[in-house]
């Protein structure tokens, strides 16, 4: 993630509890200070998709910012948990296209799609988007704090360093927690390849 220079951490900070204090424009400038990190955050969820994709990074974040904008914000910690909420929203903007994506593949009115359209391919990539998904939610229901870590590594693009202040955990909580995980939902995902 890119470094934020501690004036504009401070700004960040500043900023976020005065949304918090229900100054929605606080929002606006946040997203302004915070859109490169966005980006590189987005840009994640698209490393190694076939260009073409119906849903593009930018997009992306529009949405994540639309469901940002129509919650009813908390108090954070830090930035970092701030960011680990923006994963969290990205993603269910993602799993939402998926799901469209796979229903219209279904059927939904459309036609048969041949396998060799590129829509064929985005189908297959949400129907394992979804799998993916499905999997941490089963983690997050057995250990909430291994599957935070994995959405704030990977989906997030947060450091060790920054997942620990995060979630108020050492680095060393972190490797084991994120390497633990990640063997979760390698087996997870094999059983389910396989089932």
């Amino acid at each position: 993630m890119p470094d934020t220079d501690p004036a504009a951490t401070g700004e960040i900070t500043r900023l976020l509890d005065q949304w918090t204090g229900g100054d929605a424009e606080a929002l606006q400038r946040v997203a302004q200070l915070l859109y490169p990190e966005w980006r590189v955050m987005a840009g994640g969820y698209f490393r190694g998709e076939r260009t073409g994709h119906t849903l593009q990074p930018t997009a992306l974040i529009n949405e994540a910012y639309m469901l940002l904008s129509k919650i009813r914000p908390r108090g954070f910690d830090n930035r970092c948990e701030f960011q680990g909420l923006v994963a969290q929203l990205m993603r269910q903007v993602l799993v939402d296209h998926a799901r469209r994506v796979k229903a219209a593949k279904r059927g939904g009115g459309a036609q048969a799609v041949p396998d060799a359209n590129p829509a064929a391919e985005e189908v297959m990539s949400a129907e394992q988007f979804l799998t993916l998904h499905a999997a941490l939610d089963d983690l997050a229901a057995r250990n909430a704090r291994k599957a935070q870590v994995i959405e704030l590594r990977y989906f997030g693009g947060l450091s060790q360093e920054e997942v620990g202040e995060a979630l108020g955990i050492s680095i060393a909580t972190v490797h084991r927690e994120q390497r633990m995980a990640e063997a979760w939902l390698n087996r997870a995902l094999q059983r389910e390849v396989f089932a």
